[in-house]
């Protein structure tokens, strides 16, 4: 990837996806190809990882997850860029239940890449992001109604 590559690029997101149980129905699959599918995001990595009952933590192959003889990540198949390395899947071991697994997934939001290269070319730079969680985003619309 060249220098100019990366000054275009859109901002870039990880998010560690827990299933509990090491039950991935697959369902997010769809909608997680569409994404890309449409432009809207680019997969830099997706790694996959377990946590035993011991609490021993490792990485794990693309598989069939959901158990219909299909592979089911086989879009995403490579999709490494060398960002993730054994660091972070210990520290996504930490955040994991005993006996659960998660996906974790680094992408570009190619969507707002032109805006932030336009930024990046005015000498601009982002110094914090964050997420608001769902949950806390309608505790405050419910506190703003009943106030």
């Amino acid at each position: 990837m060249s220098e100019d590559d990366i000054v275009e690029m859109g901002p870039i997101d990880y998010i560690v996806v827990e299933f509990p149980g090491n039950r991935m129905t697959g369902e997010g699959l769809p909608i997680l190809v569409d994404l890309v599918d449409r432009g809207l995001i680019r997969i830099l990595d997706l790694l996959f990882v377990r946590k035993d009952e011991d609490g021993s933590v490792a990485g794990m192959e693309i598989a069939d997850f959901d158990g219909d003889g299909a592979l089911d990540l086989a879009v995403f198949e490579g999709a490494s860029s060398g960002l993730l390395g054994e660091d972070d899947i210990a520290e996504a071991g930490k955040a994991l239940e005993p006996g659960n697994s998660a996906g974790i997934l680094v992408y570009e939001n190619v969507w707002a890449a032109p805006f932030a290269a336009a930024l990046r070319r005015g000498g601009a730079q982002m110094v914090a992001s964050g997420r608001i969680p769902v949950p806390a985003v309608l505790a405050a619309l419910e506190d703003t109604d009943a106030g």
